[in-house]
């Protein structure tokens, strides 16, 4: 016969592995985000336009590194995983939904952000290529912002759902007083 118990709590263990990996990724690249909301590009704004231009075109260039890499596609593939993972559970539909709100950050990205990055890269007059580039690229990653900080949300809403209601540590630490008796008839 076999133990599925030990098959069972491996799996729970693994579960709970991801989607803290998941919430983890997630919560730095909302963090990059954030931050060229808040700080990069508002700070960038009171250059002058060959200024801007340069040093947009330098950050583009060095972001495109594997460890920011690793953490923007991670996020996505972490998250698709534990929405799998958790289907059958009740925090299923809030792994589900950071899966797809980060699913639109990750198309966000692609369809406006890249290629007004690339729009950038091209030679031509800074004040140009600025007034093409800023707003639209300052709003988009707004959007983004705002989209990958919500997936965070509700990444940590599944991870404490799961604690609560299956993870393979549910229940520890609680008061035997809170939990209700047994009754036999």
């Amino acid at each position: 016969m076999t133990d599925t118990s030990h098959t069972t709590r491996e799996s729970r263990a693994t579960e709970v592995v991801v989607l803290i990996a998941a919430t983890i990724t997630m919560g730095l690249i909302a963090g990059v985000f954030y931050i060229f909301a808040c700080a990069v590009m508002p700070a960038l704004a009171r250059s002058d336009d060959r200024t801007y231009v340069e040093v947009m075109r330098d950050i583009n260039t060095v972001i495109q590194n594997p460890v920011f890499f690793l953490g923007f596609m991670g996020a996505l593939l972490l998250t698709g995983v534990s929405a799998w993972q958790l289907r059958r559970t009740p925090c299923a539909r809030w792994a589900g939904a950071a899966l797809l709100s980060y699913a639109l950050v990750f198309f966000v990205t692609a369809a406006f952000n890249i290629p007004l990055n690339n729009a950038l890269a091209a030679k031509g007059d800074p004040h140009a290529l600025r007034d093409h580039f800023e707003g639209p690229w300052v709003a988009w990653n707004v959007v983004r912002a705002l989209g990958s900080t919500l997936a965070l949300g509700l990444l940590t809403r599944a991870l404490l759902l799961y604690g609560r209601f299956g993870g393979p540590y549910s229940g520890v630490g609680r008061s035997t007083r809170e939990t209700k008796p047994k009754v036999s008839r």
